[in-house]
């Protein structure tokens, strides 16, 4: 048995060539194929300098399985998730690493209707069948045959908005290197905005750095030409554009958190007594604008297959996580890039107010410490000193991921990382920023009174 290291909670991400190369994904693909036993499976790859040959791989690994595959080429992952379910397909593989740096790259798993695999349901028996490595002879060898699904995808990103109704915007629009800007290009000729391209050509060498907004100095870009070109709204992406990032007029960088909310609004209109997904970090905006919009609002674990299965399970219309996650009935409860966009540019369009007015009544509201993450010696021990602070205090407690704490005022949530020895804490105030600003030293006082260290992310 050869062990597999870079097997992670919700999907496979490693060094190269140490932890990742083509045996392990020749291997992984043999093992997905012997737990799903597939008969058609879309396989897409990002625009990384090693993407290319572990697609070749994985893509063998299947045919010598018996499975037919249909490469869809250089996509964004969400392209492999609409493939296969547009499609009618087994399951679908990602080669991508997200944002991760140039020399990472790793696999995001789908089954039927774009289902994601991952730890408790089918990613462990995924890696126990590849370190094993004993896979059974195909009666018959699968083909491999390239398959174009880009203009059906735009088609269906654009049933998201009304055309007819945009008006002209001017939109900076940061592809980080990354794939998304592909998408931009094919979607510009259908809309009547001017965008403004930062970084917009695919490097898999990341040239201007690793395609992830969630650092700040990879901000800066965007923020620079949002002011020098006075455009309307600024988005960026990380690097296979799952996850999309927002800024005001004034170059402002808008936390999730209130996307979350403002798509919920929008996508509740319409659907009286819709479901909205939300995670445990921030809530108090998010109950807040679902119950005012009629909605009614569950909460899940954090973490794509968590909020995928939830939504599923309800049959929610969205699912939102303030990590820039968002996730759509319409597309098969998976998480999209693009979508979040269109929906808010069409607001833009019809209120006529920009998105700082949008949003800055909520931010006003409920203040947030944004997510600040600690290396710690043990998870566990921070954690308990928190619960032995705090416990006899607060008026509420809810442990459905992580520890979450409720004061009349304000609350946190403190959460271990699924895959790194770091904790990750939230906290936020109703009405009051002095308030959230002062609890959140108050608590990081205390973690690092048992050891915390701040993380670079």
């Amino acid at each position: 048995m050869s062990a597999i290291t870079c097997f992670k909670a919700y999907d496979l991400r490693g060094r190269i060539p140490g932890e990742l190369n083509d045996d392990v994904a020749y291997r992984v693909a043999r093992g997905y194929a012997e737990f799903l036993s597939p008969k058609r499976v879309v396989v897409g790859r990002d625009i990384r300098l090693s993407s290319a040959g572990l697609a070749d791989a994985v893509c063998r690994g299947l045919t010598d399985s018996g499975v037919d595959v249909y490469d869809i080429g250089i996509c964004g992952t969400e392209g492999v998730y609409f493939a296969t379910f547009d499609g009618g397909y087994d399951g679908g593989i990602m080669i991508t690493a997200s944002h991760n740096p140039p020399d990472y790259n790793g696999m995001k798993f789908v089954r039927e209707q774009s289902k994601p695999i991952s730890a408790d349901n089918g990613l462990q028996e995924i890696r126990r069948f590849a370190e094993r490595g004993e896979f059974p002879e195909a009666k018959t060898r699968g083909t491999r045959a390239s398959l174009d699904t880009l203009q059906q995808y735009v088609a269906h990103l654009l049933t998201y908005v009304d055309v007819a109704r945009l008006k002209p915007l001017k939109i900076v629009v940061n592809a980080g290197n990354g794939g998304a800007g592909l998408i931009i290009d094919q979607l510009q000729r259908h809309l009547p905005f001017e965008f403004i391209k930062v970084h917009h050509e695919p490097d898999g060498h990341f040239p201007n750095g690793i395609p992830n907004p969630m650092i700040e100095e990879n901000r800066a870009p965007t923020i620079e030409a949002i002011r020098a070109h006075g455009a309307d709204l600024g988005l960026a992406w990380d690097g296979d554009f799952d996850r999309c990032f927002f800024f005001d007029e004034h170059a402002d960088f808008i936390e999730g958190y209130y996307i979350v909310g403002l798509l919920a609004s929008i996508l509740l209109r319409g659907e009286p007594g819709g479901k909205v997904v939300h995670d445990p970090r921030l809530t108090w905006n998010t109950l807040e604008i679902v119950k005012a919009a009629g909605g009614q609002a569950i909460q899940s674990k954090c973490g794509h297959a968590f909020i995928k299965q939830r939504m599923r399970e309800v049959d929610a219309v969205y699912g939102g996580e303030m990590s820039a996650h968002h996730y759509f009935r319409r597309f098969a409860y998976c998480d999209s890039g693009m979508i979040p966009w269109l929906l808010v540019a069409q607001i833009l369009c019809e209120s006529g107010k920009p998105l700082s007015t949008l949003v800055g009544e909520r931010i006003a509201l409920f203040p947030v410490s944004g997510e600040l993450n600690y290396r710690v010696p043990d998870p566990r021990v921070a954690i308990a000193a928190l619960e032995a602070r705090y416990a006899r205090l607060a008026h509420k407690v809810d442990r459905t991921d992580g520890l979450s704490y409720e004061f009349a005022n304000w609350r946190f949530n403190l959460r271990a990382s699924n895959t790194e020895p770091l904790i990750r804490l939230n906290v936020e105030a109703r009405g009051s920023q002095e308030l959230m600003q002062a609890k959140t030293q108050e608590l990081l006082g205390l973690l690092r009174s048992r050891g915390a260290v701040a993380a670079d992310h």
